[in-house]
């Protein structure tokens, strides 16, 4: 299946761009782990949870494990679609300038 390239301006932000690379590597993700490795506050992970919440990126659900809360974040298929979009649409612009993108693994 194809994807066609779109330049999603709501997830090119930079802190949701590493939540939303985060979520693609996970079915969910523990709120402290995203914090952690964003380097977020938990106030401002949840700002951003909440943006990408209300367009429909992320799916978020919250449980208690004994009398503590958890809450877990996962990339919803219309966030998939339209990260898997973005990053066609960078890789597009990418390719227009005529510059190579080498991998960190093969580089000196």
């Amino acid at each position: 299946m194809s994807v066609e390239p779109r330049f999603d301006d709501l997830i090119h932000a930079p802190t949701r761009l590493s939540i939303v690379s985060l979520l693609t590597a996970t079915e969910w993700a523990e709120f402290k782990f995203l914090r952690d490795q964003v380097g977020l506050t938990d106030s401002a992970l949840s700002k951003q949870l909440t943006t990408l919440e209300e367009a429909g990126y992320v799916d978020i659900r919250k449980a208690f494990i004994g009398k503590r809360a958890r809450t877990s974040v996962r990339l919803s298929p219309h966030g998939q679609q339209a990260f898997a979009g973005h990053i066609a649409a960078l890789q597009q612009i990418v390719a227009r300038s005529g510059l190579a993108v080498i991998p960190e693994s093969a580089q000196p």
